[in-house]
């Protein structure tokens, strides 16, 4: 496996250490920068230079959104992953719009933290499989974009979204998974997205779903 140089940058330090102890056990994973703030993580990113950021969401001074704005402006290609809570609505849609690649809750395990980091290394997206059940749509057939989406594909677009599979898709709409493929092979052209997580982001970042 490929090294993978990671940052953790929180300003809770027993959940710092906690989840620097959990990277170090997972082959191939290198902890690069530890950072308690914003600002110190910035500081350290002009001698470090990490593939993934693990960023922590509410932080005092410089919170995880501009923290990552900032970031992103002097290193575009970095990779950043939002640390969060499901209550963490506001902050989380700020996050989307500063440029993250997924989100995480904190309370996530081994498996999930793996998975997501290589996801994300390797170009993806990654949303916790309950952050996905917290999405809510948005009145989809007002909405400006609407317009290039059938009334069929506006309700695969929420439930793919909301992490249902093809399979449950198609029994909830009362057609065939393979129906179902077919009109999700149609959204993601629509919406230049390649998997799920990229289609959650977007819809997102374009107002056609929101954070409960």
């Amino acid at each position: 496996m490929e090294r993978i140089d990671i940052a953790v940058v929180d300003d809770h330090e027993l959940f710092r250490e906690g989840i620097i102890l959990v990277l170090s056990q997972i082959h191939g994973f290198n902890v690069v920068i530890d950072a308690a703030s914003g600002s110190e993580f910035l500081r350290r990113m002009e001698t470090s230079k990490p593939d993934v950021v693990l960023m922590d969401i509410n932080m005092p001074g410089l919170n995880g959104a501009e923290t990552t704005a900032k970031a992103l402006e002097t290193y575009p290609d970095l990779k950043v992953i939002a640390l969060t809570m499901l209550s963490d609505t506001l902050h989380s849609l700020q996050m989307v719009e500063a440029g993250v690649k997924g989100f995480m809750l904190k309370k996530g395990n081994k498996n999930e933290l793996r998975q997501a980091i290589t996801d994300v290394f390797n170009g993806g997206s990654y949303f916790s499989p309950e952050i996905l059940q917290s999405l809510a749509i948005r009145s989809l057939r007002n909405h400006h974009g609407a317009s290039q989406f059938t009334n069929r594909e506006l309700e695969v677009i929420d439930l793919v979204c909301r992490g249902f599979t093809s399979i449950e898709i198609a029994e909830k709409l009362f057609i065939s998974a393979k129906t179902v493929e077919g009109h999700r092979t149609n959204i993601f052209q629509k919406a230049h997205v390649r998997n799920t997580a990229e289609l959650v982001l977007w819809a997102l970042r374009n107002n056609f779903l929101s954070l409960e």
